[in-house]
């Protein structure tokens, strides 16, 4: 089955504006610390902002909570925060540079987001289960559902949205050897190759 295609969702002229300053500052702090692959750089527009912005019509209406992991420069979880501010969202971030450049582009663009610099790990034993996890670029899928484990485990409705490269179906697969999910999969606006992977209904098998 064919997985289903994304759009770009169109965004107002002021979250057009605040995407654009995120952008400015991603290009001045880059050169201090690396924050994204510097070739991706010239292309940030669609290799970073697009790219996060197609996760958009993927995230519940319903939902109030989403934790972006390992959110390094803030893709996907702070232009989702940007594009929805009736969303919480908390950027889980262990490195300190990293996370002083987040809390900027939160304050300059007013996006609310938390910043919580630690691990995924004091995260997930700290911190209430939310509603919506995402993660671009942490880990293979089985790796990831370990780590997200004892949110699973709270929230038996929490939703998980996974941009994936072209290894999508082999992680899937191995994740099935030990999860049992729901999944949708939808092929990627920028990238033919990449897929984003929801995943709901999520339980351990034992």
């Amino acid at each position: 089955m064919s997985p289903n295609p994304l759009t770009i969702p169109a965004v107002s002229r002021e979250t057009e504006e605040k995407l654009s300053h995120y952008r400015a500052l991603l290009e001045k702090w880059q050169a201090a610390i690396n924050l994204v692959s510097p070739a991706t750089l010239p292309e940030a527009d669609t290799r970073h902002f697009k790219d996060s912005l197609q996760v958009l019509p993927l995230v519940p209406v319903a939902a109030q909570t989403l934790y972006d992991l390992g959110s390094g420069a803030g893709f996907p979880g702070l232009v989702l925060a940007i594009a929805r501010p009736d969303l919480a969202v908390t950027l889980v971030e262990s490195d300190q540079k990293k996370c002083s450049f987040l809390s900027t582009v939160s304050r300059e663009t007013k996006a609310g987001a938390t910043i919580a610099n630690e691990r995924i790990e004091m995260a997930t034993a700290n911190r209430p289960a939310p509603d919506v996890i995402t993660a671009r670029a942490l880990a293979a899928l089985p790796a990831l559902l370990d780590l997200v484990a004892p949110w699973v485990a709270a929230n038996p409705a929490i939703t998980l949205i996974f941009p994936k490269g072209a290894r999508a179906e082999e992680e899937v697969a191995e994740a099935r050897k030990t999860w049992a999910f729901d999944l949708a999969e939808h092929q990627s606006a920028t990238d033919p190759a990449a897929r984003i992977l929801v995943l709901a209904a999520i339980c351990a098998k034992s």
